[in-house]
């Protein structure tokens, strides 16, 4: 590498370290030490075009180790990527470009929100997955429109958490040749030397997952960390992992090489020694010199000759294959809200007890036509959790085109792969397991919402009604952990036509993921049930005279039992209303009207049903309200025995709402 290669690296070095001193809150360690990979990464590799971020067929470069933040954000400052000189010195401010972890749809060309270590290393399996779907589904000869890398950086704790082991041991099966990731191993941690809990040989373990390992023993050898990157986009059959060795909060002599320099500013005097140890010119902050300006921008400027040639391409495959153009708008497009409202087919019910699992696997055999690129797996469940595509083939190294993907027992990687999947663009895309393993996936669910990615959770195995498998697997606190997480759509339906509704939801949706909380045993259709479950709440059986003289409020397979208890009352002059109210969230959307239509303000009489904790519903029920809902875990028994014990008849519905008279 020449000389101003040297300086630009060093370049990056001090606008991270500026930033970080200047907002007193920050990790300049990872920064000063991976400067030069992710330098020679931007340079000479990463296929991007600085005045469009969303150019289709760019490379993909997540920054896994999210806390490094100040390395992304002085290179897409450097390369002319929508930051400013202002958005550095704003680092870690209110209402800034250049928040203390990358976010998605915040900051210009940053590809996914990251920090929770690992998380990146998940969604970049996600991206690589859905770059070699499209690609198997559009490229024709001579006509590559989808083919990119997709690069991830991420350092020890990335390579400690599970989720990462999880997604890479499905990235090596899959054989996922465009994914490199690259690791800043610089031995250290916040508590100290990474020797005192992380000693396997981390290359011997990337290989087992069926990666091609390679080595960069300097951090600061240029040519040897390109020539390794050159070597990985040579290897087509498996990913590639590169190991670069690096010294933590390089440059800084009272902070190389200790923790010390992870996770604080280096200080006012130990920034002056990094210019001095550095030979930088510049002793005033957030000054760089023209010639690094005028370099890098030079060879920002080249790289978007590659978005040119691309959309020449494009232009000759549309006129060429015209049908192909079709689905590549269908599959870029969002799901047609209004047909799917107004299709029969789509809304068709059956009349028969039935699972709500059973009638959402009928929905997605319904569907698949009408949205070719909805594709979508199972922890290894999916048998259980009714998730498969009838004829859509599975997604392996030897078919990319499968529209099943089986993620193996890895909940934690699925949601994180889901992630990147939806990230990438041009996938509709859901999971699925039982819904006592979303706590296996929470972290990511949270990305997923925190990001506004439309992904499908598909739960199964509700309740107690799980039975047989003990309190283990029967979900009890579940919901209240969901509803809990902003902008995340949790809908528990009654029946099928509730099912069909949340699945409106989710299909539709197009910045809030969506968890479908579905049953595993048969439960009666209600016969009230209707549309307006889209509303999240509704009167599903209304009152005979005027005023209720109390509300019930249900969701899942309780509401029948609440129409039950509701028929027993009545025989007793006691005229309540039942609710129905499959999601919260969806009704909070609502207006006040509709809302104190449903929930009359008047009728402080009010009891939940419901198979969970209560926790949340005080919101609904208020002071004077009661429950009929969980208080323990589960227990080991037949559904029906379950739901006995624990309360869920209408002898006892009926009981807790007399006590109210």
């Amino acid at each position: 590498m020449t000389k101003i290669d040297e300086k630009s690296v060093n370049a990056i070095r001090i606008l991270a370290a500026d930033a970080i001193q200047k907002a007193n809150s920050g990790h300049p360690g990872l920064p000063l030490g991976a400067a030069p990979m992710a330098y020679t990464l931007f340079k000479g590799y990463l296929n991007f075009s600085f005045n469009n971020p969303y150019w289709y067929n760019r490379d993909r470069f997540i920054l896994s180790a999210g806390h490094g933040s100040g390395l992304l954000y002085a290179l897409l400052h450097l390369f002319n990527c929508g930051l400013s000189i202002d958005d550095i010195k704003d680092f870690r401010q209110w209402d800034s470009k250049t928040p203390g972890h990358p976010e998605y749809a915040h900051t210009p060309f940053v590809e996914a929100t990251t920090g929770p270590l690992g998380a990146g290393m998940g969604m970049a399996v996600g991206m690589a997955m859905a770059e070699a779907h499209l690609a198997s589904v559009f490229n024709k000869p001579d006509y590559p429109v989808v083919d990119h890398y997709t690069y991830v950086l991420g350092g020890d704790g990335c390579l400690m958490e599970g989720v990462s082991s999880e997604a890479f041991s499905l990235a090596g099966n899959l054989k996922l040749g465009k994914l490199i990731v690259i690791y800043d191993s610089n031995k250290i941690t916040i508590e100290g030397d990474t020797d005192i809990t992380f000693t396997e040989d981390v290359e011997k373990r990337m290989q087992a997952f069926g990666f091609q390992t390679i080595t960069v023993e300097d951090g600061n050898d240029m040519d040897a960390i390109a020539k390794a990157i050159e070597q990985a986009k040579a290897e087509k059959t498996k990913p590639s992992f590169i190991t670069v060795k690096t010294q933590i909060g390089y440059g800084c002599p009272a902070k190389q090489g200790k923790a010390s320099s992870h996770g604080e500013p280096l200080g006012v005097e130990n920034v002056a020694e990094l210019r001095k140890t550095l030979g930088w010119e510049c002793d005033e902050a957030f000054v760089v010199p023209q010639d690094v300006y005028d370099y890098c921008k030079k060879i920002a400027q080249e790289k978007t000759v590659k978005e040119t040639q691309w959309n020449e391409m494009f232009a000759k495959y549309c006129e060429k294959y015209p049908e192909m153009k079709a689905l590549w708008d269908e599959y870029h497009s969002e799901v047609d809200a209004n047909k799917l409202m107004e299709s029969e087919k789509f809304w068709a019910c059956t009349d028969s007890a039935a699972a709500t699992r059973s009638t959402s696997g009928e929905v997605i055999n319904r569907v698949k036509d009408i949205i070719p690129n909805m594709i979508g797996g199972s922890a290894d469940l999916g048998p259980s959790n009714k998730t498969y595509i009838k004829d859509g083939g599975d997604f392996s190294a030897q078919k990319y085109s499968g529209r099943n993907i089986h993620y193996g027992v890895r909940e934690q990687a699925m949601a994180a792969i889901a992630n990147g999947l939806a990230l990438h663009g041009g996938i509709k895309n859901y999971v699925a397991t039982f819904f006592v393993f979303s706590d296996y996936m929470k972290p990511m669910m949270r990305l997923s919402s925190l990001m506004e990615l439309p992904v499908t959770y598909v739960f199964t195995h509700d309740s107690i009604g799980v039975g047989e498998d003990g309190p283990t697997h029967q979900p009890v606190e579940h919901l209240s952990m969901l509803r809990a997480i902003p902008n995340l759509i949790v809908y528990r339906p009654a029946d099928a036509q509730e099912t069909i509704a949340g699945w409106y939801v989710a299909l539709t949706s197009k910045k809030t993921p969506v968890a479908l909380v579905l049953t595993r045993q048969n439960i009666e259709q209600c016969k009230y049930s209707s549309k307006d479950a889209l509303k999240g709440g509704y009167v599903i059986a209304k009152e005979t005279k005027e005023k209720p003289d109390g509300i019930i409020i249900a969701t899942g397979s309780e509401v029948d039992l609440a129409i039950k208890a509701k028929e027993e009352l009545l025989k007793d002059n006691i005229d309540v209303r039942v609710v129905s109210m499959p999601s919260m969230e969806l009704f909070e959307a609502q207006s006040q009207e509709y809302k104190d239509s449903v929930l009359l303000p008047e009728v402080r009489k009010r009891v939940v049903v419901e198979a969970a904790v209560s926790f949340g519903w005080g919101n609904y029920v208020g002071l004077d309200g009661k429950y009929v809902t969980m208080y323990k875990f589960g227990a080991s028994a037949p559904a029906k025995v379950l739901f006995e014990k624990f309360g869920f008849t209408v002898e006892n519905v009926v009981k807790t709402v007399k006590s109210m008279f």
